[in-house]
């Protein structure tokens, strides 16, 4: 009797983060290795107070996850995996504690593991899994501030916001939802007491050598953001950024968030109302924004989900049963139809085809020309064929040159696949201007040779004693950008790395 009476209170928050892992244990593989992940295994290499372009916990965390297990995808994947199903529970748990039963759980649980998005997210080694849980447990904590607020609470808060900040500085957007829920609802005599800022301090304390190391290098951070949004993000109008949102979260769970919005903010959630709020000012900053990725929206949802899960529990409390199912089903139904989109789970060859008979055009957030595939499935093709190229220019050296050449790629994606991939082959080091990896600086030793992935001939004559294209880059279904470059010997380096080292950098 105990253990079926447990199963019935705690059954459905098992069972769901269980088959959300599942789902991402089996996909692991996918097309192989995105070309972010390349780059965060290089700098979990070097484990620092910043980055360029992101702060340092996701990369602390992967660091003695490539030290006990390598660097395969399984190794990597595992823990973005693991946060998905960290994040289902969590949306679970607002559920309950905004007063959910079991039915309010698992539909609220049922729609963030069918969310497209999360499904994308959650695949790939990335601060954003991370990022999910962040929002998710602040949520979290606010709920239960608003039933019983103590000193305890706000201490966590400010603890899951700092290391959040830690994680993706995005977590601002929340702190500004948060704050603008405090102002504009009831919660605002909270202000008139120490836990707000007790919260606050602490969150600034943890986020505080973040902050130093952007000091100490000129906020390089700043120059990368301000490259990216003039430079590579193409714009998004508000009515594309909106009807993307239907998209990513699954268009058949749309009636559940919005329903879980209205419900915060005029129905019987109207005590949690500050969170409703927050997900609108979040939502009006990346509208005004106007080069804002879909996606930042997403870790937003997770409340959403919880909250439209307990209206939708009361709505059909009495009558309408009939939409438990149907709803559930429907959201399912398109999942499974969206699942292509989300997950690499056809054959490039299938997934073309099965694109083509949705409709659906190769889609990117960013200013780049795309081919068969959307930009984020390109970006898992083509980095063993990178380094076959760079390998074959290799071998055309003399041994006793071999240890004086480096590889000069001309962005973080060519550079990690030619760490990552190229030295079990035993190519040499990577060196790029391109983010972090210009932070990371010239080669420590004489070099009289490069190998230059996608370099000018003409170009490199002023710096080399001699020049020869060896190959060119044929990576199949890998972003056009990175196919068909020249791989070119640039022998006799007449000028040191260091000389030169400022004008390659690129932060975008």
């Amino acid at each position: 009797m105990a253990d079926s009476s447990w199963l019935r209170r705690y059954g459905v928050l098992v069972a769901l983060p269980l088959a959300k892992l599942a789902i991402h244990l089996a996909t692991i593989a996918g097309y192989g290795y995105f070309r972010d992940e390349l780059y965060y295994v290089a700098g979990a290499r070097r484990l620092a107070f910043g980055y360029v372009d992101h702060p340092p916990l996701s990369l602390l965390l992967l660091r003695p996850v490539i030290e006990l297990f390598g660097t395969s995808l399984w190794s990597i994947r595992l823990l973005p995996a693991i946060a998905g199903a960290v994040m289902v529970l969590l949306v679970g748990l607002i559920a309950r504690e905004l007063g959910g039963g079991r039915f309010a759980q698992a539909i609220a649980m049922t729609a963030a593991i069918a969310a497209p998005i999360y499904l994308a997210l959650d695949h790939i080694f990335s601060m954003n899994a991370f990022d999910l849980v962040v929002w998710a447990a602040a949520a979290l904590v606010v709920i239960r501030l608003v039933r019983a607020p103590s000193p305890r609470l706000w201490l966590a808060l400010g603890a899951i916001v700092g290391v959040g900040l830690q994680n993706k500085i995005s977590v601002l957007w929340l702190v500004a939802g948060l704050g603008a829920g405090l102002l504009l609802t009831e919660r605002r005599a909270w202000l008139r007491t120490r836990g707000p800022y007790v919260a606050a301090a602490l969150a600034a304390l943890i986020f505080l050598p973040y902050v130093i190391w952007q000091i100490a290098y000129g906020f390089p951070t700043i120059e990368f953001m301000a490259n990216a949004g003039s430079l590579k993000m193409a714009p998004r109008p508000p009515a594309a950024f909106l009807l993307a949102q239907l998209e990513m979260m699954n268009p058949a769970s749309a009636p559940l968030w919005i329903g879980g919005l209205a419900w915060l903010l005029a129905g019987g959630g109207r005590p949690y109302r500050l969170l409703g709020v927050a997900w609108l000012v979040v939502l009006a900053i990346l509208l005004l924004n106007g080069t804002s990725r879909a996606y930042y929206l997403g870790p937003a949802y997770t409340w959403l989900f919880a909250a439209g899960g307990v209206w939708l529990e009361a709505l059909t409390a009495v009558r309408l049963r009939w939409l438990r199912p149907a709803v559930a089903g429907a959201i399912v139904l398109v999942a499974l139809v969206l699942l292509p989109f989300a997950l690499p789970v056809l054959p490039v060859e299938r997934y073309v085809a099965y694109a083509a008979a949705l409709g659906r055009e190769p889609a990117t957030e960013e200013r780049h020309r795309l081919s068969e595939l959307p930009q984020h499935y390109a970006d898992m093709h083509g980095w063993e064929a990178i380094v076959d190229a760079v390998e074959q220019a290799w071998r055309e050296l003399p041994d006793e040159e071999r240890g004086a050449t480096v590889v000069l790629a001309q962005n973080y994606g060519e550079a990690g696949a030619v760490e990552v991939l190229g030295a079990p082959r035993g190519l040499p080091p990577a060196i790029s201007g391109h983010n972090s990896y210009w932070m990371w600086g010239p080669p420590d030793f004489e070099v009289r040779n490069v190998i230059v992935i996608d370099g000018d001939e003409d170009e490199a004559r002023d710096v080399c004693t001699a020049t020869r294209i060896v190959a060119h880059t044929d990576c199949g279904y890998c972003m056009p950008y990175e196919d068909g470059n020249p791989v070119m010997l640039c022998l006799g380096l007449r000028v040191a790395p260091a000389a030169i080292w400022p004008s390659l950098k690129h932060f975008n």
